[in-house]
């Protein structure tokens, strides 16, 4: 029992901690304007308004990976053979995306793409489930 509730926020940290990881590698690349990373949301929606494809690409990566490496987390700590605690967080982190989405002017591509990666999470479950 006491796995199963670990799960989740297990496959979320591993989740954040890709996504950190992958945005900085982004942001090393396409630097955003001193004020986007300090909560000026004016400056991050001017800095997403224009920023260059891959900029933005860099987060659909970080999403994808995430969303693997949560599913795979989430489900190698529950270790019950079922996939319920990869869709939570797969939920949890769709839910969040679309926040950001609505918040900040992304093109409909990113729409497209932020909202279908975190379907990864069934694919990281499936391979730990699979694996011992």
């Amino acid at each position: 029992m006491l796995r199963r509730i670990l799960a989740v926020p297990a496959g979320l940290i591993a989740g954040i901690i890709c996504i950190t990881i992958i945005e900085k590698i982004g942001h090393q690349m396409y630097p955003p304007p001193a004020g986007a990373g300090t909560g000026d949301m004016v400056a991050m929606k001017e800095y997403v308004a224009h920023a260059p494809f891959m900029a933005l690409f860099f987060v659909i990566i970080a999403y994808a990976v995430a969303a693997f490496v949560s599913g795979f987390t989430a489900s190698k700590v529950a270790n019950n053979g079922k996939h319920t605690s990869a869709v939570v967080c797969g939920i949890i982190f769709l839910c969040i995306t679309i926040y950001m989405m609505a918040s900040l002017p992304t093109p409909i591509w990113f729409w497209i793409f932020g909202i279908s990666v975190w379907g990864l999470v069934f694919a990281g479950s499936k391979l730990a489930l699979k694996t011992k």
